[in-house]
């Protein structure tokens, strides 16, 4: 693939970016997290682009030619190829989140099957669990941590959509759950995004064993 890089993006940026997405997407799908070519993966490149994943590629394979270049509007910038069909929710991170400058989206079957159980509810409160202070802003197991399950749709303005009145609401935010799909989580950088996302399939592993065991 051909990615023409516009100014003033230096090569050097977009390739090392393209590099840290590519073996994190590798990592994650040894996991077992990303099946069948799904999950996508994002990084900030400045304040009008990100690098994310080309849509259907298998991420237990990818390379610096398998991630290109999209603006705000997440539109392609300098190439043919396709991006993930939910880049609407990285960029919606990267412009509700300032700070964040990683977007991670997988598929494990734990967030999968917390994401159906919890959907009645519309959210999965985390509370006691000492992990939750692996989640930036949460320094002590007595905090609450709520992870919003929303409905899922093909159409990706609808749940950008209620991501924002989750958000408009005045309601923390730091990773949120899709019906029947998967997670989507962030970070300051790559490690952060990482240490959320691992921190995360361990809850809710948790709270569907704790699930079963009272059944």
């Amino acid at each position: 693939m051909s990615q023409q890089l516009p100014d003033p993006i230096p090569p050097d940026l977009f390739a090392a970016r393209a590099d840290a997405i590519a073996d994190a997407a590798r990592e994650l799908a040894l996991a077992g997290w990303t099946p069948a070519t799904s999950s996508n993966f994002s990084m900030r490149i400045d304040a009008r682009h990100a690098a994310i994943t080309i849509s259907g590629r298998d991420k237990g394979k990818l390379g610096r030619d398998d991630i290109m270049l999209v603006d705000m509007q997440g539109k392609a910038v300098g190439t043919d190829a396709r991006p993930s069909a939910e880049t609407g929710l990285h960029i919606q991170a990267y412009r509700r989140f300032p700070e964040a400058n990683a977007v991670l989206h997988t598929h494990s079957r734990t967030q999968s099957v917390a994401s159906r159980l919890f959907a009645r509810d519309g959210v999965v409160r985390l509370e006691g669990w000492e992990l939750q202070k692996a989640i930036a802003g949460h320094t002590t197991h007595e905090s609450v941590l709520e992870i919003p399950v929303f409905p899922n749709t093909q159409h990706m303005p609808e749940l950008e959509a209620r991501v924002d009145a989750w958000l408009d609401a005045g309601k923390p935010l730091a990773a949120y759950l899709i019906d029947g799909h998967g997670i989507y989580t962030w970070g300051r950088d790559m490690a952060e995004a990482r240490r959320h996302l691992e921190a995360l399939e361990f809850l809710l592993g948790c709270e569907l064993d704790l699930r079963r065991l009272s059944a």
